[in-house]
């Protein structure tokens, strides 16, 4: 998914499941920082403080993709949660790994990981964490029957558009690819086409298997998953009940993601923002918007600096308000999260990941 996706209709899904614009603004934007947050290493400070964070992004053509250590690192924990062929744990323990870490839509992996992020929901990131958990959650959806490393499960074939007719232009952007070995990663070999919330598509994966995708209806049933999600982590409890998306905001949420057939993410990202300060939802008009980097952002607002790239010998001024701020509290809920997910959840179900 991108940007409209996890910004946007997570800020939407967000404050309809009762949390505060404030609360919503931070999930959203946690949710979307986990696409732009790619550098990583030590951060050191003029009073020889120190702070350690990790990446959970890489650019597709990043050469980190090519190694197995960052493909486990990030892919798998933050965008391709492995599924466990849909199964709870301990029921196929001998299946092939390629198998259990393929990813699928509200899997029962993806399930404990929201149990464990409301377990922890009372840290100082509580809520950092819950919107890092809403973009691994939604890509569930976007990302299903993909893996996040590098294998041929991950190739596609026979590509077509909803009309049934090859994707030509898809396929001629495929060959002008330079990036080999790559393409086996993940969604490589179809692109955007998980992401775009508007299309109908199909395609023959590496198994042989024809597969159908229709992108509105998942990423609708997404968002009806996160708002139960949601509501379950205001309640502090993973099995309590919730209510359904209001009628209203469902069908405006639904001609959202169909009739918004910007192929540029940051152009269907503006209509969700004007369509939420415009009061076009049930909780009324509001001001929201995303600076990743620069200034204005948390990072600028933490650490001082407009660069998107950190040179890893800068010695950054340390503000007194530097450990509580927005952008740490981000980073240490990423570490929490990629912890819970390789070293607590995943090993229950016989996934060893890096």
């Amino acid at each position: 998914m991108q940007i409209d996706f996890h910004h946007g209709v997570t800020y939407v899904v967000a404050r309809l499941a009762g949390f505060s614009h404030r609360q919503a603004s931070t999930v959203a934007y946690c949710a979307q920082y986990v696409d732009d947050a790619t550098n990583s290493g030590v951060i050191r400070f003029d009073t020889e403080a120190m702070y350690y964070r990790i990446s959970s992004a890489h650019k597709m053509l990043d050469y980190r993709n090519f190694k197995a250590l960052a493909n486990h690192r990030v892919w798998i924990p933050f965008h391709f949660l492995p599924g466990n062929d849909g199964r709870p744990a301990g029921e196929n323990p001998k299946a092939p790994f390629i198998k259990k870490i393929i990813c699928r839509p509200d899997s029962h992996v993806a399930r404990d990981m929201i149990a464990a992020c409301i377990d922890d929901r009372d840290k100082r990131y509580g809520l950092h964490r819950l919107g890092i958990c809403m973009h691994v959650y939604a890509d569930t959806w976007a990302h299903q029957g993909f893996a996040g490393v590098n294998d041929k499960v991950n190739e596609a074939g026979r590509i077509t558009g909803g009309d049934g007719k090859p994707a030509k232009k898809l396929m001629e952007r495929l060959v002008n690819f330079f990036i080999g070995e790559a393409l086996p990663l993940g969604h490589g070999t179809v692109l955007s086409y998980p992401d775009l919330p508007y299309l109908e598509w199909a395609y023959t994966n590496g198994r042989g298997e024809r597969i159908r995708r229709n992108n509105p209806r998942d990423f609708l049933e997404a968002a009806e998953k996160m708002h139960q999600a949601m509501q379950r982590y205001r309640a502090g409890d993973p099995q309590a009940e919730t209510a359904p998306l209001p009628d209203k905001d469902k069908k405006k949420i639904a001609q959202l993601l169909r009739g918004n057939k910007q192929k540029d993410g940051a152009k269907r990202h503006r209509k969700w923002l004007e369509a939420i300060a415009k009061g076009e939802f049930s909780f009324g008009a509001a001001e929201v918007n995303y600076v990743p980097k620069g200034k204005g952002s948390w990072k600028y607002k933490a650490l001082g600096t407009k660069e998107w790239i950190d040179d890893p010998y800068e010695i950054f001024k340390y503000k007194d308000g530097f450990v509580d701020s927005d952008w740490k509290h981000f980073h240490d809920a990423l570490q929490a999260h990629r912890f819970s997910v390789v070293h607590d959840i995943l090993p229950v179900y016989g996934i060893c990941a890096a």
